[in-house]
């Protein structure tokens, strides 16, 4: 995990699917491990998804909530 995997959580938005539009990081739990369950996207968007639901798992979203809003 490094700040531009970060960053991108914080500011990317899911580029399809029933949360098109959504910022990463505001994706619903359930989304997540579904994605887990049927397997993550290819390439950088489905690490960034993996990622995502680590940080939900052990609780660390307020790691993000400052780089909603950074330059």
């Amino acid at each position: 995990m490094d700040k531009t995997q970060l960053l991108k959580l914080a500011r990317m938005k899911m580029p399809f699917g029933r949360y098109q539009g959504r910022l990463l990081m505001d994706l619903p739990e359930p989304y997540l491990l579904w994605f887990a369950k049927e397997g993550f996207p290819k390439g950088e968007l489905g690490e960034l998804l993996a990622l995502m639901l680590e940080i939900r798992i052990h609780g660390l979203e307020s790691i993000l909530k400052p780089l909603r809003h950074s330059p």
